[in-house]
């Protein structure tokens, strides 16, 4: 009985703590709309990077006093590009401008995201889409939801019929990487019907779990990049992996999220 009641207090505290973590997200993409609309020159990395650091700090100086009152004892990832395992205890794993380089061109494809971990285990998420007003979230457990609408990924059970996704998780990846991409690619556009191929990964995450999508896959990649989206796709009914169909994990050199109907054949696809 003790743990039942345990459980249902700690699902209304997620589910309070959630709503919470998507006005936060929702805030915060409200500030990065106002820098939004014209072209962003640069001329070196250096430039680029400093442009870019200027939206993540408007982000975060809504996002980190916010989180951090929700879960004061909760770490906090700094950096987005980060990969591999978390350690023990509850972490915000946050990107602030997911998409930040779509953004300084005035491309549509940016968002911005929260997702608290706990013991290497994403347990709630919020995606906030600025340009569309959309706020995407999902809980452990509980589903996944466009603005309280639920989601549920596609039916497709042909990859051949299939729309799928990749993304660069991250500029000057290694030659291996890159070859592999551009190999996984390749067999993608032979077997499925349509191969897409952008950044963020988020944006095509949030398309497989609302069904638009049949598949996604990445290699390499980081927390920020992927937690959300698994969360959301896992909560939809989706399947997570690895491109070998192997249990993903933060330390896994590859990311695959696919319909049920359409996963097998992926796999198969991508481990050629």
């Amino acid at each position: 009985m003790s743990e039942t009641v345990e459980t249902t207090d700690v699902a209304a505290f997620d589910a309070e703590l959630l709503d919470r973590t998507a006005i936060a997200v929702r805030d915060a993409g409200a500030a990065l709309l106002e820098r939004y609309g014209e072209v962003v020159p640069y001329r070196t990395r250096e430039e680029l990077m400093r442009a870019l650091a200027v939206n993540d700090d408007t982000a975060l100086e809504i996002l980190r006093p916010r989180l951090t009152d929700l879960r004061p004892d909760a770490g906090w990832v700094e950096d987005e590009l980060d990969g591999g395992a978390l350690p023990p205890g509850e972490w915000w794993v946050v990107d602030p401008a997911e998409g930040n380089v779509n953004h300084l061109h005035a491309l549509p494809e940016w968002a911005v995201t929260a997702t608290l971990v706990r013991d290497n285990l994403p347990v709630l998420t919020a995606v906030h889409l600025p340009l569309t007003g959309e706020t995407y979230t999902a809980r452990a457990g509980a589903g996944a939801h466009l603005d309280g609408r639920p989601l549920r990924v596609s039916r497709t059970a042909d990859l051949g019929l299939g729309i799928v996704a990749t993304s660069q998780a991250r500029p000057d990846e290694d030659d291996e990487v890159v070859r592999r991409v551009g190999s996984s690619i390749t067999a993608m556009l032979f077997d499925a019907l349509v191969v897409r191929t952008a950044v963020p990964a988020t944006l095509h995450l949030l398309n497989v779990a609302a069904g638009r999508i049949d598949a996604f896959w990445q290699f390499a990649g980081a927390r920020a990049d992927l937690l959300p989206g698994a969360l959301l796709v896992t909560e939809a009914g989706g399947q997570i992996s690895d491109a070998e169909g192997r249990p993903w994990t933060p330390h896994s050199e590859s990311f695959l999220a696919a319909a049920p109907g359409v996963h097998a054949q992926a796999v198969a696809t991508l481990s050629r």
